[in-house]
C-alpha cells in the first residue's frame, strides 16, 4: 500500500467504541443526469417554534425528513446512543447490521422530539451491512421513500441527517463525490458495498441513517467514512470520505428481509483469494455448487461478474452482494492465459 492510503473505519457507535479497519477499493463509474422526479408529500411539521423554511431548501428538507430519523440506542444500558435510522412504510425502521448488532440488551430508537420506542431486530443482513427492526410503539411520523441511486451522479447535493457523536438531529450536506466505490466494511467482515461516495461529514452515529436527495428522497444508508489512520490510533472524525449503501440496493434487502428469509443470500459456490489482484482467483469450488455445476476450477481467476469489470475478490464479493439466489449471470474468466465466459445460476446461502 502507498504511504497516502487509508483505511476504512466502520461507524459502529457514538460512545467510543473501536472502529474496524479496512482498505477502500478505487473505482469511478460515469452515470447519466437524473431525470425530473415529483417530490415525496411529507406530512411532517416543522420543529415548534422554529421558523418555517420552503420545501425544496436544505432547511425546508431538513425539517420535514429530520422526524422520520431516528437514534438508536441499547435501552438496558443507558447510553446517550449508539447509532442512527429511518422510518419506512409499516412501523419499520432501516438501519445498519452492525448498529443493531451490537445492542444486546434491548433496543431503543429516540425520535427527534426525544420520545422513545422499544423495538426488535426483523431480519438482518451482514453481507449488505442492513438491518430492519419493528417498532412496539411507534408514533406518527410520515414514512421516508427511497429514491432511485441508480440515477444519482457525480455532483448531486446531498444531505445527510443522523446522531453523530450522540448528536441527535444533526444534518450535514455535501455532494456525491463518485458513485460504485467498492468498500469492503472492515478487516474480516462479511459486507462489501459499491457504495455512493460522499463529502457529507459523516462521522460515528450516523450510522444506519439516511443520505437523501433535494426531494427528500432517501438515496443512501450511511454505513463507514475513512479515517487517515489504522484502528490502533482509535477513531477519528470524516475527513470528507464518506459512504453510503445505494438505495436500488437497500430498497431489495429491506423488502427480501420483510418478504423472505432474512437469512438468505446469493452464493457463488466458491472460496476467493483475498491477495489476488487483477481479478478474483478461486481457491476451490463447492462440489456441487453454482460455480462447480458451470464448469470453473480451482485457479480460474474471474474477470468480469454479471457485465461489470471484476478487480479483485473484494470486488467480486461487493457484486455478488447486489444479486439474489437463483438469478442466472454472465460470468467472464481466464484460465491458463485463455479467457471463456459462462453463465451461472446463484446459490443460496444460508450461514
Amino acid at each position: 500500500m502507498p504511504v497516502w492510503a487509508v483505511l476504512l473505519t466502520v461507524l459502529v457507535t457514538a460512545l467510543g467504541a473501536a472502529g474496524i479497519g479496512g482498505v477502500v477499493g478505487g473505482r469511478f463509474a460515469a452515470q447519466t443526469a437524473a431525470p425530473e422526479q415529483v417530490a415525496p408529500q411529507l406530512d411532517n411539521e416543522p420543529p415548534s417554534g422554529a421558523p418555517s423554511r420552503a420545501p425544496d431548501t436544505i432547511a425546508g428538507i431538513s425539517q420535514r425528513v429530520s422526524p422520520s430519523v431516528v437514534s438508536i440506542q441499547d435501552s438496558g444500558a443507558g447510553l446517550s446512543g449508539n447509532g442512527s435510522g429511518f422510518v419506512i412504510a409499516g412501523d419499520h425502521v432501516v438501519t445498519n447490521n452492525h448498529v443493531a448488532a451490537a445492542l444486546e440488551d434491548g433496543l431503543e430508537v429516540v425520535y427527534s422530539d426525544g420520545r422513545t420506542s422499544a423495538a426488535e431486530i426483523v431480519g438482518t443482513r451482514p453481507e449488505s451491512d442492513l438491518a430492519v427492526l419493528e417498532l412496539r410503539d411507534p408514533i406518527d411520523v410520515e414514512p421516508l421513500e427511497f429514491g432511485d441511486s441508480d440515477q444519482a451522479t457525480v455532483g448531486d447535493e446531498v444531505i445527510a441527517i443522523g446522531a453523530p457523536l450522540g448528536l441527535a438531529g444533526t444534518v450535514t450536506t455535501g455532494i456525491i463525490s463518485a458513485v460504485d466505490r467498492p468498500v469492503r466494511l472492515g478487516e474480516g467482515s462479511e459486507a462489501a458495498i459499491e457504495a455512493l461516495q460522499t463529502d457529507a461529514a459523516i462521522n460515528p452515529g450516523n450510522s444506519g441513517g439516511p443520505l437523501v436527495d433535494l426531494q427528500g428522497r432517501v438515496i443512501g444508508v450511511n454505513s463507514a467514512i475513512a479515517t487517515m489512520g489504522g484502528p490502533e490510533s482509535g477513531q477519528s472524525g470524516s475527513i470528507g470520505l464518506g459512504f453510503a449503501i445505494p438505495s436500488a440496493d437497500a430498497e431489495d434487502v429491506v423488502h427480501d428481509i420483510l418478504g423472505g428469509d432474512p437469512a438468505a443470500r446469493a452464493d457463488l459456490g466458491a472460496d476467493l483469494d483475498p491477495g489476488h489482484a487483477n481479478g478474483a482467483r478461486v481457491e476451490a469450488v463447492e462440489p456441487g455448487g453454482p460455480a462447480d455445476r458451470a464448469g470453473l476450477r480451482a485457479g480460474d481467476v474471474v474477470v468480469e461478474f454479471d457485465g461489470e469489470p471484476v478487480d479483485d475478490a473484494e470486488a467480486l464479493t461487493a457484486l455478488l452482494a447486489e444479486h439474489q439466489p437463483r438469478d442466472r449471470v454472465a460470468v467472464g474468466y481466464e484460465r491458463d492465459g485463455e479467457s471463456h465466459r459462462v453463465d451461472i445460476t446463484l446459490g443460496t446461502n444460508t450461514n
